[in-house]
């Protein structure tokens, strides 16, 4: 699957995201750093109805997000920020690997150094800048079992 968008475009794009996924969990977001990544993540929480205000979890590492899914229940989005993280085991100091294994949706930017402690059925995305400045979404890979 493949979106191309403006940043005017986001949220229609962030709607039909989830109309695509509405049953995944984990993705990963692979993209230059300004490619737009956290305010992807920003536009698929307001999409989900997260109220909270979202932000980069660069020092934080993760940050969680609530929000209710169609019936009503409280459900939560972690986004995960692993630019920092030198290992894995900087990842299961943080917390990584219990988030990633969560009934929750999880959103994980720079994902290298836990590639391997994603769930088997991770979608892998790639987000890249246009010289028109337009960004392009796409799914580079997904393993289900």
């Amino acid at each position: 699957m493949q979106w191309t968008f403006t940043l005017d475009q986001l949220p229609e794009t962030a709607r039909q995201f989830w109309e695509h996924f509405a049953d995944k969990q984990v993705f990963t977001l692979d993209g230059p750093m300004g490619a737009g990544k956290t305010t992807l993540v920003k536009a698929l929480c307001a999409a989900k109805g997260v109220e909270d205000a979202t932000a980069s979890p660069t020092f934080s590492i993760i940050n969680e997000y609530a929000y209710r899914d169609k019936q009503g229940q409280p459900r939560r989005i972690f986004h995960l920020d692993l630019y920092r993280l030198k290992d894995e085991d900087d990842a299961i100091s943080a917390g990584v690997e219990d988030t990633l294994y969560q009934d929750a949706i999880s959103f994980v930017e720079w994902p290298e150094v836990v590639a391997h402690m994603l769930p088997p059925d991770t979608i892998h995305l790639q987000l890249e800048v246009q010289p028109d400045q337009k960004r392009i979404l796409r799914e580079i890979a997904s393993s289900s079992k």
